[in-house]
C-alpha cells in the first residue's frame, strides 16, 4: 500500500511539473524547465519602421491662391460642381503659403486654418494634412489637380459623408 500512494505522489508530481511546464510556454512569466529559478529573457519585438514623409508631386506653389470652392456627393454632379465653385469666386477660399514649407488650410471640423503638408506615397498618391505618414485618418487626397481645378475628399468616412468630394476652382487673378 505504501508503494501505490508512493507511486501516485510521483505520479501527481510528474503531471504538475508538465502542466507548470506548458503554461510556462504560454505566459512568458514562469521560469522553464531548463532555467530552473531563472527569469525568461524578454523578447525584443521590432518596433514598426516610420516611413519618412514623402514629398508630394503638387508643390504647395501650385496649390496657394484663391478658390472657389463647392462639393459634391455623386460622381454625376461634378461637372455642375465645378461651375458652381466657380461663382463661389466673389467669396473666394483663400489657400496661403506656410511658415515651414506648407499650405494654409482648414482639417476637417476645425474652424482655425493650420499649416498642412501636401505628402506624396508610395502609390503615387497625393495627400494634404498635418505632419505625419501619408494617408493618416485628418488627411484628404488630391483626387485629381491639373493647375485650375483641384479634387479632394476627406479620408475619414465620417468627415467625408459630411462634407463630400470637394472641388476647388482657381479664380482669375484681380485685374
Amino acid at each position: 500500500m505504501e508503494t501505490s500512494r508512493f507511486g501516485r505522489g510521483v505520479a501527481y508530481l510528474g503531471a504538475a511539473s508538465v502542466l507548470v511546464a506548458c503554461l510556462g510556454g504560454c505566459t512568458g512569466s514562469m521560469p522553464s524547465l531548463g532555467g530552473f529559478g531563472s527569469s525568461p529573457q524578454p523578447v525584443e519585438q521590432a518596433a514598426p519602421a516610420v516611413e519618412p514623409e514623402i514629398p508630394g508631386t503638387i508643390r504647395p506653389d501650385e496649390i496657394v491662391g484663391r478658390w472657389g470652392l463647392a462639393s459634391f456627393h455623386k460622381p454625376d454632379d461634378r461637372l455642375r460642381t465645378e461651375n458652381a465653385a466657380r461663382g463661389q469666386c466673389k467669396q473666394p477660399y483663400v489657400i496661403n503659403p506656410g511658415t515651414s514649407g506648407g499650405i494654409i488650410m482648414h482639417l476637417a471640423d476645425e474652424a482655425t486654418p493650420q499649416e498642412l503638408r501636401i505628402k506624396g506615397s508610395r502609390s503615387g498618391k497625393n495627400y494634404i494634412g498635418p505632419p505625419g505618414p501619408a494617408g493618416g485618418e485628418k488627411d484628404r487626397e488630391i483626387v485629381s489637380f491639373d493647375g485650375r481645378v483641384l479634387i479632394t475628399r476627406f479620408l475619414d468616412k465620417d468627415a467625408n459623408g459630411r462634407y463630400g468630394t470637394m472641388v476647388y476652382v482657381r479664380c482669375a487673378p484681380r485685374a
